[in-house]
């Protein structure tokens, strides 16, 4: 089903859970995650970030989020792309409401964006699975701590090619002014050390720009990644691993981990 465009907000579906859902404390947890993220030499075009709750996930997000900031003032469009884990979607879908909610106020979206990539036959206009999706929602507070202000292009993506996705990605690449967040962790509820062995061979084929290896099993995200991949290769971008761990090195039980990796594409 497509929908028309809605002036009316999403609101925060996981503040609470993901992260805290009181403005004053989410702040000072933004404070901690970013303690240790500092901007790089550059600022990339595009980044790849874990999205489970921050305890688990938020100072790795952070620390590829934060290349941002020497920028900040000067990106006006975020490209978020992530997996749908509750609905089932043909394509991308993006959302029909003119704002996602946080603790920290309104994101606005970005309806030109939208409607420069609606006549694409795998794009739809649908708020339902941007209901109670996390995998969007969990980089909106990390990224209103890096930049002043920005506008929002969501996409959550269900089942598609990574060229259906890349073709998006090319759509609404632009220049200095819009910037892309592919949000995906890897893989899930392994044993800690075969997870640094499967999330290994994850990082290796990201860092040669081949989504090839990446299965759902290797990474929730792979279709965006893949997407992102396809593009970032055929535009000579490089890649940089910020940093690879798992909810075992992080906040959790190193019996059953999920893994987290965060690069960055310059």
């Amino acid at each position: 089903m497509s929908q028309t465009f809605q002036p009316s907000t999403r609101p925060a579906a996981v503040a609470g859970l993901f992260y805290p859902g009181q403005p004053d404390e989410l702040r000072r947890l933004l404070v901690a995650l970013f303690a240790d993220a500092k901007p790089g030499a550059t600022a990339p075009k595009a980044v790849i970030v874990p999205h489970a709750g921050y305890v688990y996930s938020g100072a790795i997000a952070a620390k590829a989020l934060a290349r941002f900031a020497p920028v900040a003032a000067d990106i006006e469009r975020i490209v978020l792309l992530g997996p749908t884990h509750r609905v089932a979607v043909r394509g991308l879908a993006a959302p029909a409401v003119s704002a996602f909610e946080t603790p920290l106020g309104p994101v606005p979206i970005d309806r030109a964006a939208i409607e420069a990539v609606r006549d694409l036959p795998q794009v739809t206009i649908d708020d339902r699975p941007h209901a109670a999706e996390h995998s969007l929602e969990v980089q909106l507070p990390l990224l209103q701590r890096v930049l002043p202000r920005f506008n929002l292009a969501p996409f959550a993506v269900g089942s598609a090619t990574g060229g259906e996705v890349a073709a998006v990605l090319d759509r609404l690449w632009g220049g200095p002014e819009t910037r892309t967040v592919i949000s995906s962790d890897l893989s899930h509820y392994l044993g800690c050390d075969q997870a640094k062995v499967v999330d290994a061979v994850t990082a290796s084929a990201i860092e040669r720009f081949d989504s090839g290896p990446i299965t759902f099993d290797h990474a929730c995200g792979r279709l965006p990644v893949a997407g992102l991949l396809d593009c970032a290769r055929r535009r000579g971008l490089a890649v940089e691993r910020v940093e690879l761990r798992n909810s075992g090195d992080t906040a959790g039980p190193r019996d059953r981990v999920v893994g987290y990796g965060a690069w960055a594409f310059h």
